[in-house]
């Protein structure tokens, strides 16, 4: 069974920056598209950036600009840099499979953002 875990989140000023990190157990990383989402308290999980097998990224129009999504399959691992952040990017980010790749993976823990004002 695929296990996800997240981690790099913290607290941070409006402005600054973080590093989210996501292994993937497994061999199948590599054959996956994988994305970054987020949820933020009263809200719907969204999706904010995706990431091909063919290392092709997309972001959300809130996103475009300040993060910047990226995977090293020889670690199993995909990567969201952000930087200029908000209080509005103050989510819990999670990583899993886009929809193009198949069913989503059981959701790991997350990792808590925050940014403060």
């Amino acid at each position: 069974q695929v296990q996800l875990v997240e981690s790099g989140g913290g607290l941070v000023q409006a402005g600054g920056s973080l590093r989210l990190s996501c292994v993937v157990s497994g061999s199948i990383f590599r054959i996956q598209n994988m994305g970054w989402y987020r949820q933020a308290p009263g809200k719907q999980r969204e999706l904010v950036a995706g990431i091909t097998i063919a290392n092709a990224a997309n972001y959300a129009d809130s996103v475009r600009g300040r993060f910047t999504i990226s995977r090293d399959n020889s670690e199993n691992t995909v990567y969201l840099r952000m930087n200029s952040l908000k209080p509005e990017d103050t989510a819990v980010y999670y990583c899993n499979r886009l929809p193009t790749s198949g069913r989503e993976f059981n959701w790991g823990q997350g990792t808590q953002v925050t940014v403060a004002s």
